[in-house]
């Protein structure tokens, strides 16, 4: 009776390790095959990702810029200019053409935020001999007047904000051009309504009268242009 139960025990034995054994070939195989179709499907999926990127590319293409190599110096001229006084202004400016019945059709509306900046001061070159004096140890000068010397929109500040064309049109590709074109006329007209000019002017003074009292003189009066 317990040979009996001795052999069932090994019975037993041999057969959990058979099922074991069984079992762990059983994963290596199937590991084996995991790894072998990961390896084939790999370049699968790396050009289905490659090819993804391309529609996406061709969707939402990246622009290209390509300056001509080619460069021509129309003119070169020496600068004699005395900047005194820098103005910043943001201006909103709107375009529109074909407002009138059929807008709903052919119209087109840009509303433009310009962003831009105005210089003025003084142009040296302008000053003659017979613009500085001496009368008893008093340095007379007679300044040119003050101009505008720079007005130009800064491109990484100005952005078009909107734009509303008609159902038949996709409306005036010079239309921003124009708009950027006036927007420069406009900062402008706002800079010396604001009395840039006058600024321009008694800031030119006050920088040459330092500079003449470096120079020696204790006395520097600045004559007004004739009319």
């Amino acid at each position: 009776m317990q040979t009996q139960k001795n052999s069932r025990l090994v019975a037993g034995i041999l057969i959990l390790v058979f099922i074991l054994a069984a079992l762990g070939i059983a994963w290596a195989v199937w590991s084996s095959i995991n790894n072998s179709l990961h390896r084939a499907l790999n370049p699968l999926e790396q050009t289905n990702q490659s090819l993804s990127t391309q529609v996406s590319d061709l969707l939402h293409p990246t622009p290209t810029i390509i300056p001509d190599p080619v460069t021509i110096i129309h003119d070169v001229q020496a600068l004699s200019r005395l900047e005194t006084i820098r103005y910043t202004i943001e201006k909103v400016i709107t375009a529109e053409e074909n407002q009138g019945a059929l807008k709903l059709f052919i119209g087109d509306k840009l509303l433009f935020v310009a962003h831009g900046y105005v210089i003025a001061g003084i142009d040296m070159s302008k000053i003659q001999p017979g613009d500085l004096w001496l009368e008893n140890g008093v340095l007379n000068v007679r300044l040119p007047a003050a101009e505008v010397l720079v007005v130009t929109l800064d491109n990484n500040k100005s952005y078009v904000y909107d734009r509303q064309t008609g159902l038949l049109t996709s409306g005036d590709p010079n239309l921003e051009t124009s708009v950027r074109q006036a927007a420069e006329d406009e900062i402008r007209k706002a800079a010396l309504a604001d009395g840039i000019l006058d600024q321009a002017q008694a800031n030119a003074q006050t920088s040459l009268r330092w500079f003449f009292e470096s120079l020696g003189y204790k006395q520097v009066n600045f004559v007004p242009l004739e009319p």
